[in-house]
């Protein structure tokens, strides 16, 4: 009874481990595997804002080294290019009190991307229907001026979450 009880065991372990030969693990399986160097240009900027492109780009390439197996390197040794330019910036009032002051502001940004590989075929296919532009991602975020919140410091949130959607859009799909 013990015998067939470590044969059932035992084929049930190989079972599951030849029906799992086709599974790899890591980020490596979400991410292409025919590219692995990105080159990111200094994000252009439409904005009045100094420094909003380069903030953009630092963040960019610190998620796409973080958080892909991708290397970022210069545009001569790269096999794709990722490059992003940042159509719209603005803030807005969302509250105001008595007295017609802010209390709670909200800062947009909307970023045109596009990531090309060496034959100029667009990498992000994120929608049904096929762009010859970039695709257009846009991020927000609220601060409250009379809590000690700034506009520099709601830009920096919208910054890491426009680079984290980013790096989520360079995923294969499912």
């Amino acid at each position: 009874m013990i015998k067939a009880g470590i044969k059932l065991t035992l084929g049930l372990i190989i079972l599951t481990l030849v029906g799992c030969t086709g599974y790899q693990l890591g980020n490596q399986t979400l991410f292409r595997p025919d590219i692995r160097t990105v080159h990111v240009p200094i994000v252009q900027s439409e904005s009045f804002r100094r420094g909003l492109g380069e903030r953009l780009t630092e963040a960019i390439v610190k998620e796409i080294e973080l958080r892909t197996p991708y290397k970022v390197v210069d545009a001569s040794n790269a096999d794709s290019i990722f490059q992003a330019r940042l159509v719209d910036e603005h803030k807005r009032v969302i509250a105001e009190n008595q007295f017609d002051e802010a209390r709670d502001i909200e800062t947009l940004m909307i970023l045109e991307v596009s990531w090309l590989d060496r034959q100029g075929q667009q990498l992000i296919q994120r929608t049904e229907i096929p762009l010859d532009e970039g695709i257009y991602i846009t991020q927000s975020a609220s601060f409250v001026p009379e809590g000690g919140q700034s506009l520099v410091t709601a830009q920096q949130e919208v910054i890491q979450k426009l680079a984290s959607q980013i790096v989520a859009q360079m995923e294969l799909p499912w």
